[in-house]
């Protein structure tokens, strides 16, 4: 394990000590469990930015080749 040390403004760390002592848990477990959620969190947010941006890379392209597939119709008359 790494040790870490930060700085909290006293409002959360108020109001983190209150929720520690409804769960039952220490500060440490809850700010793993806590780090652990947020970053799977950002991963999604990072995830579904990267697939918004790379769906408008090809949403020009994927426009051409539906064209073309409009344009097969017309073969077939």
């Amino acid at each position: 394990m790494k040790t870490l040390s930060l700085k909290l403004d006293e409002f959360i760390f108020q109001e983190t000590e209150q929720v520690l002592i409804r769960l039952k848990k220490t500060r440490n477990r809850y700010i793993n469990e806590a780090l652990q959620y947020y970053n799977r969190l950002q991963r999604k947010i990072l995830l579904a930015k990267k697939i918004e941006t790379e769906s408008m890379l090809v949403q020009k392209e994927s426009m051409k080749i539906l064209a073309e597939f409009d344009n097969l119709d017309d073969y077939d008359n």
